[in-house]
């Protein structure tokens, strides 16, 4: 169990990060690329994604990468800094990690492998960082790059559903919203965990950060001192590798008036099936049939909110309007 404390400032700077995180879901990603984590949902990402780390990655970023990213449990806290902007900036902010706390770092991750494992942690070097970042990046060109829109989507349909909490109750009901991977019984949130951790914010405030490739549980920096954050899983309504716009067919069915003012009235904190039928002063049962079809044409992802299902536009949604 993860137990997060809060005081009277930290509600009022609790934030929900804008976009994927891409040195998490590098990181995530590839834990489960070397497990079976995900099952069908990632099925066909692993698959595909296997097969191009294999033809385009040389063996070197692997051999890197794999000693500081076990398949289960701690990985080095340098590896996820906080930053912000294009996913250079955070390559930026790994390169610049002090030796000192790459060989603390390293050492704790070393206590926790096999004696047969720890040979291949690396030691600090000149070039130490400079191999970790470039690893990272090749990485991240493989496994990330090709699904970033689709990231973006899912990602944006979350934030739809804690921003639709936050503006109907406040702080708090955005962290109630978390059931039922956290509890939040004031003025702690416990987290489902596999290790007991405690993190007491003092006024810092914390960063919710949903991702696409954390799994199961929600993950936290193992360091108290650094900037609070929480990452925790998405919803998956398809597989990650579905495509964005799947036939011909799926893009013909959008033609029409009714359909494409369901999509502008998609604004960015998102809206029920109910409130779509109400604006538009169609049936429940049509207006869910709409949702359905620009669902499948990869132009609104839908979540589960409540008894509510709540609708979003993806980025080639909003796209499409402004064309």
């Amino acid at each position: 169990m993860l137990r997060i404390w809060f005081d009277g400032e930290d509600l009022g700077r609790l934030r929900v990060a804008r976009e994927p995180q891409a040195l998490w879901e590098t990181v995530l990603s590839l834990q489960m690329l070397r497990t079976r984590q995900g099952g069908p949902t990632f099925a066909r990402w692993r698959e595909r994604t296997a097969a191009r780390v294999a033809s385009t990655v040389s063996p070197e970023v692997l051999r890197t990468l794999r000693p500081l990213i076990p398949t289960q449990g701690y990985f080095p806290d340098f590896l996820t800094p906080a930053y912000s902007g294009p996913v250079a900036e955070g390559m930026a902010a790994v390169a610049r990690t002090p030796r000192q706390r790459f060989a603390d770092e390293v050492e704790l991750l070393a206590a926790e492998q096999p004696a047969d494992m720890r040979r291949d942690l690396p030691t600090w070097r000149a070039d130490t960082m400079h191999n970790v970042t470039n690893a990272l990046a090749s990485y991240h060109r493989a496994a990330i790059g090709p699904y970033a829109q689709r990231m973006h989507a899912l990602v944006d349909a979350d934030r739809a559903i804690r921003a639709r909490a936050l503006l109907d109750g406040g702080a708090e009901a955005l962290l109630e919203s978390l059931v039922p991977m956290a509890r939040w019984r004031p003025p702690t949130l416990e987290v489902e965990y596999p290790v007991e951790q405690e993190l007491r914010l003092g006024g810092r405030g914390l960063l919710l950060v949903p991702s696409v490739f954390c799994w199961h549980y929600p993950v936290t920096l193992l360091d108290p001192t650094l900037p609070p954050t929480l990452v925790y899983p998405v919803e998956h309504d398809a597989g990650l590798d579905s495509r964005v716009a799947s036939s011909e067919d799926a893009l013909a069915a959008l033609v029409g008036s009714t359909r494409g003012e369901v999509l502008r009235q998609l604004d960015e904190a998102g809206c029920s099936t109910s409130e779509l039928a109400r604006r538009l002063g169609i049936s429940l049962a049509s207006a869910s049939q709409h949702a359905t079809v620009l669902r499948r044409a990869g132009l609104i992802v839908s979540r589960r909110a409540g008894n509510s299902m709540l609708h979003s536009r993806t980025p080639l949604g909003t796209a499409l309007l402004c064309s």
